[in-house]
């Protein structure tokens, strides 16, 4: 088989309402996390931790916490080298949990993801063999290096958590997250995602090269050893559920859902774009705004978490127009004048 295996300018999006120990290894979990406080708590032990590894990246580990307490998945693109595995690695690492991790290359074989059934011979009975996806994170490595029928055996998994072969259904069970990583599309050797697979992804996020002290922190940290070898687990499956559950009790006004309508609406009307986001979309902003919003200790949804989390859960979802190719702008640029349009609640409008 083909799989690898192993285990284990702006301000800040999400300020800390409660401090937290950086050397904090554990958190307690009797009982499990069940409070918004506790979330945030959560939320701030997970990141210290990832960022002894992920120098100078707060905004982007906190989106990736958002991505899993939302129950979502989370796709990084980015050039190479600039830490899209190790951010994966270390989030894995930091919960106590199942991980496994997945090379796409042209030769791998949807087989190689799902698993298969191999027939016993002393027993007349097909046995199934899982295959790499049976874990509770899951980092599938430069996944549009493999060919679209690969990348496509990871769909039902990342919409049900379940795995479908001959005929049987297996459950993979919560917390399930898929982290994949992939190289921009114009690089040689790569395969664009579908659009289906690509709107399964809750939200996209680019790593982007560190500024000049963070890469000399990195320099002074990596060189003596791999700091992947010191990240200890603060939390374990119950206590990712229990986030997840008390994430699912914030608060959302019937007027920020319909600002969340509204802005997914625009994306289909817009003559910028020729394919807008799907209503998937829409549950999904609504679910990483809620996450947001209990990284950050409140119990209710504001405009601004919404506003914050547009471009990396809309963009890779929508397509640009003819139009808008040929005037070079992008899916950034394309969703944010559709923000300055779309009026917010609670904001007079003129």
């Amino acid at each position: 088989m083909h799989t690898g295996t192993e285990i284990a300018g702006q301000p800040p999006a999400y300020p800390a309402t409660r401090s937290t120990a950086t050397r904090r290894e554990t958190i307690d979990l009797d009982p499990p996390v069940a409070s918004l406080e506790a979330v945030a708590e959560l939320g701030a032990a997970l990141a210290a931790v990832i960022e002894t590894v992920i120098e100078g990246k707060s905004e982007v580990v906190q989106r990736a916490l958002t991505v899993l307490f939302a129950g979502g998945h989370l796709l990084l693109e980015d050039v190479p080298g600039v830490g899209k595995t190790t951010l994966a690695k270390a989030l894995a690492r930091a919960i106590d949990v199942p991980m496994r991790r997945i090379q796409f290359t042209p030769d791998l074989l949807p087989s190689d993801i799902t698993g298969i059934s191999v027939f016993d011979t002393q027993r007349q009975t097909f046995d199934f063999r899982p295959g790499a996806i049976f874990a509770t994170i899951v980092v599938c490595d430069e996944i549009n290096r493999a060919s679209p029928k690969t990348q496509s055996a990871v769909l039902e998994s990342m919409e049900e958590a379940q795995v479908t072969v001959d005929g049987q259904t297996h459950s993979l069970g919560e917390p399930f997250l898929v982290i994949a990583t992939q190289n921009p599309l114009e690089m040689e050797g790569t395969y664009p995602l579908p659009e289906a697979q690509r709107d399964r992804f809750m939200a996209r996020i680019s790593m982007g090269y560190p500024d000049p002290e963070a890469e000399l922190a990195m320099l002074d940290r990596h060189g003596s050893f791999d700091p992947l070898d010191r990240v200890r687990p603060v939390t374990d499956a119950d206590g990712v559920r229990a986030a997840m559950t008390a994430v699912r009790s914030v608060y959302a006004s019937p007027a920020l859902k319909r600002y969340v309508v509204d802005l997914v609406t625009a994306t289909r009307h817009t003559p910028a774009l020729r394919l807008g986001a799907s209503p998937r979309a829409s549950l999904h902003l609504l679910r990483a705004a809620r996450a947001r919003a209990a990284l950050s200790g409140r119990d209710h949804v504001l405009p601004a978490d919404v506003r914050a989390l547009v471009v990396p859960v809309l963009a890779h979802r929508v397509l640009l127009s003819g139009e808008s190719r040929l005037a070079r702008a992008d899916n950034r640029t394309v969703l944010t004048d559709l923000l300055a349009g779309v009026p917010v609640p609670g904001r007079p409008t003129r």
